[in-house]
C-alpha cells in the first residue's frame, strides 16, 4: 500500500479518507501553510482500520505524527496516536454546523448541483428527515462527491471548525 509520503516528510497526518484529506490541505493553504516546505504530508488511510498497516509500515521511520478522525472512529486513532483530532460526528457533520444549511446549499448550487440535492430530498425516506442529515447524504451518495464537497466546503467556511482549527495549530 504506497501511503505518498516523501523523504522530506517529518510530520505524517493521518486521515481517514481522500475527503478529510483534501479538507486538511484546502484549510491549511487557507491559513499561509505550504505544507510540503514544512515536511508535512497528510495521509488519506483509505479507511480508519489501516492505521496499523501505516505505523508498522513505518516502524523505526522518524516522524511525527497527527490524526483526524470522525468521532466514532476516536478508538482506532486513541490506540495508535498520542495527538488526534475528532470531527463530531464526522467532517461533513463539522461543515454543514459551522456553515449552516443555506450556506451548504450555496456551495451545491454553485457547485451545480442543487436540482439533483432538491430530487434527492423529495425521495420518501428523505421527505421527513431534517435538512442537515439530508445534506449529510447527500454528499456520500456518489463516488468522487464527498472529496468534491470537502473542498468547495472548506473553501467557502468564515470560520474553521474547532478540530480542524486545533490540528493546523498543531502542525
Amino acid at each position: 500500500m504506497d501511503f505518498g509520503l516523501d523523504p522530506t516528510t517529518r510530520t505524517a497526518v493521518l486521515v481517514e479518507g481522500t475527503s478529510d484529506k483534501v479538507a486538511v490541505e484546502v484549510l491549511a493553504a487557507r491559513q499561509g501553510h505550504d505544507l510540503r516546505l514544512e515536511g508535512v504530508t497528510v495521509v488519506a488511510l483509505g479507511g480508519v482500520t489501516n492505521i496499523g498497516n501505516f505505523l508498522t509500515l513505518f516502524r523505526g521511520v522518524d516522524l511525527r505524527y497527527v490524526g483526524l478522525c470522525d468521532a466514532r472512529e476516536r478508538r482506532y486513532f486513541e490506540r495508535a496516536l498520542g495527538t488526534y483530532f475528532v470531527c463530531d460526528p464526522d467532517l461533513e457533520g463539522e461543515f454543514i454546523r459551522a456553515l449552516g444549511v443555506e450556506g451548504v446549499e450555496r456551495v451545491v448550487d454553485e457547485l451545480g448541483d442543487l436540482a439533483q440535492l432538491r430530487v434527492f430530498q423529495n425521495q420518501p425516506f428523505q421527505r421527513t428527515r431534517p435538512p442537515e442529515d439530508q445534506l449529510h447524504r447527500f454528499m456520500g451518495t456518489m463516488s468522487g462527491r464527498k472529496a468534491k464537497y470537502a473542498r468547495a466546503l472548506a473553501e467557502a467556511l468564515e470560520t474553521i471548525p474547532r478540530p480542524l482549527e486545533e490540528l493546523l495549530a498543531a502542525l
